[in-house]
């Protein structure tokens, strides 16, 4: 309980300095960072239950999925194959990437691959512990790396050179829907139907050994609902810092950086390596661009490597249609989620079983 209370004493500082400093994500990386250097520099171990990672992963798994409405799911069909096609030359640029990581820095070919895909910092560390022969810490530094690249250069491109100035907002009419919708979880006894319905989705991931089911199964859940024409209300932004807060330290304790010995040789051509997948998605969504009716913002945002909710919100900013981006950025994930991790397992499955790596 001490080690506990150690743990999230450090954890809350360092989160309130990340979000005075302005850093992204400063509820998940500030705790990430507040355990590195704490553990790192006293050498004390902080304790975290799976039980506290395990209900942040609900959470979030709940709150994107709400952003699943009805318009990004016609978007999805019209541009399906548009999308198809953008995730899988995102995918297979990023790993051409993990392989030149893993030819330079000597890293092994599962974590690098891992690390290089952009699935998100916290899903592609959970499924680090369902792939053989992957690295948590070179997954967690490498995604972090990543994602830190991403959002900070792809809002300042997209802000100071892809902005297309006033244009249509496709979500203005989200709020007043929602809220009418939600109006049937309003009596106490929806919210525990609610709760039971998101809970028993995560089960049932659990049951089916899906990746990630924590956060698969309330996405699917909330998405149904949504997609059905009952949107369940929205977390309060509490409970999301809250839930970050748990990833965070959970996957800072996951995280050994005297471990990893090559780490110096390591962060500079992370960053390289995540400027080149920032740049294939530009020089993608020019080609889109010309093919579709949309601003090279819009495919920008869409194509990019970075978060649902980032990009959303740069999207906005800039006036690009958010709700395409978020539909390309919502197929991306969950192709990655659900089709990326079996084909990791039976890649590197199939490479464990060569006469040459027995």
């Amino acid at each position: 309980m001490l080690r506990f209370l150690e743990t999230v004493l450090i954890t809350v500082v360092f989160g309130l300095l990340f979000t005075w400093l302005r850093v992204p994500l400063s509820w998940m990386l500030g705790p990430l960072a507040g355990v590195l250097l704490w553990t790192g520099f006293t050498r004390r171990q902080l304790s975290f239950p799976l039980w506290l990672r395990n209900v942040g992963l609900v959470l979030l798994g709940y709150a994107m999925g709400l952003a699943f409405t009805a318009d990004s799911a016609r978007q999805i069909v019209t541009q399906l194959p548009w999308m198809l096609l953008a995730t899988v030359l995102t995918v297979g640029f990023s790993l051409l990437m993990a392989g030149l990581l893993t030819r330079f820095t000597g890293i092994d070919a599962a974590s690098s691959a891992i690390g290089s895909i952009p699935g998100g910092l916290s899903q592609m560390v959970v499924l680090a512990e369902e792939v053989q022969g992957a690295d948590q810490t070179v997954v967690a530094f490498l995604q972090t790396i990543r994602l830190l690249t991403v959002i900070f250069v792809v809002p300042f491109l997209a802000v100071h050179s892809l902005s297309n100035g006033p244009g249509a907002d496709l979500s203005t009419s989200s709020p007043a829907s929602a809220s009418s919708a939600s109006s049937i979880f309003g009596e106490p006894y929806t919210w525990v139907l609610l709760a039971g319905f998101v809970l028993a989705a995560a089960l049932l991931s659990v049951r089916l050994k899906l990746p990630t089911p924590w956060f698969l199964g309330p996405l699917a859940a909330a998405a149904l609902l949504t997609v059905s024409g009952y949107p369940p209300p929205h977390l309060p932004s509490p409970m999301i810092l809250a839930a970050q807060w748990c990833l965070g330290v959970y996957l800072g304790l996951g995280i050994k950086l005297t471990s990893l010995a090559g780490w110096r040789r390591l962060l500079p051509l992370s960053v390289i390596s995540g400027l080149f997948i920032v740049g294939f998605s530009l020089a993608l969504s020019f080609w889109f661009s010309s093919m579709h009716p949309m601003s090279v913002a819009t495919a920008f945002l869409g194509t990019s490597p970075g978060g649902m909710t980032e990009m959303g919100v740069t999207a906005t900013t800039v006036h690009a249609d958010v709700s395409l981006v978020v539909a390309y950025q919502m197929f991306r994930i969950l192709f990655i989620l659900f089709v990326v991790p079996y084909g990791l397992r039976w890649a590197f499955r199939a490479r464990s079983t060569r006469p040459e790596n027995r």
